[in-house]
């Protein structure tokens, strides 16, 4: 885990700080090439570009948007044909969409479909 990461976390204080933790090591080990860092003052996830950020507004949720970079990629101008069995994804914009869990068995019972996500995601990444 990065350090500023670790750091991030041993000071959170929210009521689902061990699941933020959790999904935030299911985004960490879905691909070789992920990286972590702090970015947007919360846990953002890059794979050469940032790609996803923890959201930490809603106490009842783990919320993850996923999205092309801190800019609107002007390239991408159709909905991401992102795989999604399990219906995770809440579309936000074409590029841009939130997942939400709302507790430890939730994430443990879609992990796998998630991490799915998260390897589909990266691959449009420049």
């Amino acid at each position: 885990m990065d350090p500023a990461v670790a750091e991030f976390f041993r000071q959170l204080d929210h009521p689902l700080k061990a699941e933020f933790a959790a999904v935030a090591g299911l985004i960490r080990t879905a691909g070789p090439a992920i990286e972590e860092g702090i970015k947007w003052k919360v846990p953002s996830f890059k794979s050469g570009e940032y790609f996803a950020t923890l959201n930490l507004r809603d106490p009842k949720s783990v919320q993850v948007i996923l999205h092309l970079g801190a800019k609107v990629r002007p390239d991408v101008t159709a909905r991401l044909p992102i795989e999604d069995p399990a219906h995770l994804l809440k579309w936000l914009s074409h590029d841009r969409a939130m997942v939400k869990f709302r507790d430890q068995t939730e994430i443990d019972r879609l992990g796998p479909a998630f991490q799915a996500i998260i390897r589909h995601w990266v691959t449009f990444l420049r």
